[in-house]
Formats: structure tokens, C-alpha cells, sequence
């Protein structure tokens, strides 16, 4: 009788493998610089509106602008991108945002106002969707599941870094410059980052899936009810970062101490990284609607500490526990927004999720505003949000879980050009 050797376990997934795979390193660095304008634009246009003259709420009302439109036209940018490829949307895109933010500064002398809120309302619609598009990339650049599941935790992780480092250049830049400086390097980053990622042959190539069987007949069903409740769910993860945002300055003001303003919503990006690399690093058994559902629940555990009115180091230390939780969270959106949409619409699916998202961290922003003198409404604002995604997932956990799921965030679709099996 023979016995045969049990099978050798799976190597263990390194980021050096995911970064070393080709092109990976390219894109993810090349969308990371790219979208930097996100985390950079906004402060560079309050600086400059604020050194032209202008008063703080008129900057802040155009610093505003540039996200909102920004957001609002993703889904948008993400059709045109399942239907002329991504090259063909982010070139052209990523030309014209930085053609106007360098512009910007001449609206000052020439067009006052009226000039400046339409410039910054035409570079928000034109900034390129990278994000999305990146999401839309990993299939066809990491065949491997394991490596693909590594590079989303990583890809999702770092997004909030921006978020921290693009603030920081801005000041350097405009201490030790000007904002009109700042705008500059902000443009040309952003076209630096883009042409990095359009110009790379996996982006050049990319086209969407064409449509067959079931997905031929469901084309122009992206809004079924399942995916609908996903995006519901998501608002209120953004909620919960737009409320924490204000309530970092309402903790500020409250202990004189005006560096939590950046120190907290830091401590919770930092979270999200670290939370995010030790996700990625492990194989999962579970479903990723299962995973999904118990991250949304340990992201609003994350924020109850913060009802009991916490002391500044206490609030820097805690906010980080949701911020872990966050990167599991979105990377599991995308992997379950890839199997509830058509082959077809993907990059449209990820923008909508995006501006789910967005649109969620504006209503939690402008509420926390009206509410940042009642210190205790204010803390429990980003605990509201993530118990209201909590229980629309847990509402329709039932719905999100698609027939013939794969554990462990494996995509349903194979490679173009392979066959699917039964």
C-alpha cells in the first residue's frame, strides 16, 4: 500500500511578489501620484482664494466644489471607460484638469468670482477616474487570486495616505513658495501619475468583457437591488469619515490644540494602511459577504470608545481601531461589486461605488458642522453612520451573497481570452 504525501501548502503571499508581478508596481505607484490632486487640490485652492483676497468661506465654498464635482461625474467617466477603454478617458481627462488648475490663478485679474468657481468646477468633472480604473485592471494584471487579493488590500490601504501627504506638500509648497506653486506641482503630478498609468500597455489594452448569456440580458440592469443596497450601505462608511473629520477640529478647538485637526484623521489613515497590509497578507476561507458584514460590525465597535468623550491622545489612539477595519471593508465592496455587476460595467459599477462613498462623507461633513458645538452629538455622528451600513448589510446579507460565490475575494470572471468552466 502506498501513502501519498499530503499537498504542500500554499506559499504565502508577500507584497514583494505583488510588487514585483509586472506592471503592478507601475500602476499602483503611477495612480498613487496620479491621484494625489485629490488629497493636494482642494487645500491649494483655499490657500490660493485666501491669498488672492478672498475671504475663507469663499475658498472653502470652492474647495468644496472641486470634490463634489469630482465625485458626481465618476460614474459618468466610469461608462465612458467600459465603452472606449481607459486610455481614451484618462489622457484627455488628466490634460485638462491640470490645464485648469494652472489656470486658476488667472482668474483673479480677469474673471474674478464667477471665472474662478467655473475653472473649479470644470477641473472637479475632469479629474481622471484612476481609482476605478485601477480596480478594473487587477483581473487581467494578477491572474493569480491570491496576489489579486493582496494587491486590493495594498491599493485600498494607501488611498488614505493621500490624504496625508498631499495637505503636507500643499503647505510646504505654499510656505515656502506660493499657492499658485502649489497649484502647479499639484497639475503636474496629476498628469505625471496619469500619463504613467494610461501610457502602461495593461491600461492600453484594456477593453470591458463583451456581454454574453445572462449578462447580454442584464446590460442595462446595473441598478438591481442588490447592488443598490450595497451602495445604500456605503454611504453611511462615508458618513462616518466625513463626520469624523469635523469632529477632529470640534476636539481641537476644544483643547486648544490645533494640530488634532490633522493628527486624528492621520491616526485613522494610518489605521487603514496597517489594517490593510496584514488583510492582505492572509487567505481567507470565508465568503466576502461574510467578511464584509463582520468588518462593517468591528468598524463601528471601532467608534464607540468615542462617546465616552475621550482625551486628545485617547481620541488619536482610538480613532486608528475603525481605521483598521475601514481597507477590509471597501476592498470587500469591490469584490462583491464585481460579482453582482455585469461583465460589461464594471468601471461604472467602481465609480458609482466611489461617489456612494463620497456622497456619504459630504452628508456626514456638513451634518457634524451644524452639530460640532454639542460635543457628545458630535462624537456619536460617525458611530450613526456605521451602524446604519451595519444594518442595511445585515439586511441584505442574503441578496449580496450572488449564487456560486468564491471564498477567499476571488473574481467571478476569468482572464479574457480564457474559457469559463461549470
Amino acid at each position: 500500500m502506498s501513502l501519498t504525501a499530503p499537498p504542500a501548502p500554499a506559499p504565502r503571499i508577500t507584497y514583494g511578489a505583488v510588487l514585483g508581478s509586472p506592471y503592478v508596481a507601475r500602476l499602483l505607484g503611477g495612480t498613487l501620484t496620479g491621484r494625489l490632486p485629490n488629497g493636494m487640490a482642494p487645500v491649494a485652492i483655499l490657500l490660493w482664494a485666501t491669498a488672492s483676497g478672498s475671504s475663507i468661506a469663499f475658498g472653502g465654498l470652492l474647495s468644496a466644489l472641486y470634490g463634489l464635482s469630482s465625485a458626481i461625474a465618476q460614474p459618468v467617466k466610469g461608462r465612458l471607460m467600459d465603452r472606449h477603454g481607459q486610455s481614451a478617458v484618462h489622457l484627455p481627462a488628466a490634460l485638462l484638469n491640470s490645464a485648469l488648475l494652472v489656470a486658476l490663478p488667472l482668474a483673479e485679474p480677469y474673471g474674478g468670482p464667477g471665472l474662478a468657481t467655473a475653472i473649479v468646477v470644470g477641473g472637479g468633472l475632469a479629474t481622471p477616474p484612476l481609482e476605478a480604473g485601477l480596480r478594473a485592471l487587477w483581473p487581467s494584471v494578477l491572474p493569480d487570486p491570491r496576489l489579486r487579493h493582496a494587491a486590493l488590500a495594498l491599493d485600498t490601504g494607501t488611498q488614505g495616505l493621500l490624504y496625508i501627504v498631499g495637505p503636507l506638500l500643499v503647505g510646504t509648497l505654499a510656505s515656502s513658495y506660493s499657492p499658485t506653486v502649489a497649484l502647479a506641482v499639484t497639475a503636474a503630478l496629476g498628469l505625471a501619475g496619469t500619463a504613467a498609468v494610461a501610457l502602461a500597455p495593461p491600461s492600453r489594452r484594456w477593453r470591458r468583457e463583451p456581454f454574453e448569456g445572462q449578462d447580454a440580458n442584464q446590460a442595462q440592469q446595473l441598478a438591481i437591488p442588490a447592488v443598490l443596497l450595497l451602495f445604500v450601505s456605503l454611504t453611511g462608511i462615508g458618513f462616518a469619515i466625513g463626520a469624523m473629520n469635523v469632529w477632529s477640529i470640534a476636539m481641537a478647538e476644544h483643547h486648544h490644540q490645533d494640530t488634532l485637526s490633522g493628527i486624528i484623521p492621520a491616526a485613522f489613515s494610518t489605521g487603514s494602511f496597517l489594517g490593510g497590509l496584514v488583510y492582505g497578507r492572509r487567505t481567507w476561507s470565508s465568503t466576502t459577504t461574510r467578511r464584509l458584514i463582520i468588518a462593517t460590525a468591528a468598524f463601528l465597535a471601532g467608534w464607540l470608545p468615542l462617546l465616552t468623550r475621550p482625551g486628545p491622545f485617547a481620541a488619536t489612539a482610538a480613532v486608528a481601531v475603525p481605521g483598521a477595519f475601514l481597507t477590509v471593508v471597501v476592498a470587500c465592496a469591490y469584490v462583491s461589486t464585481d460579482a453582482l455587476t455585469p461583465a460589461g460595467r464594471t468601471s461604472e459599477a467602481y465609480a458609482w461605488l466611489i461617489l456612494s462613498i463620497g456622497v456619504g462623507q459630504s452628508a456626514g461633513t456638513a451634518l457634524a458642522g451644524r452639530l460640532a458645538e454639542q460635543p457628545l452629538a458630535s462624537a456619536a455622528l460617525p458611530a450613526a453612520g456605521a451602524a446604519f451600513a451595519f444594518a442595511v448589510l445585515l439586511a441584505a446579507h442574503r441578496q449580496l451573497r450572488p449564487a456560486g460565490q468564491l471564498p477567499r475575494g476571488q473574481h467571478r470572471r476569468p482572464l479574457r481570452g480564457m474559457r469559463k468552466t461549470p
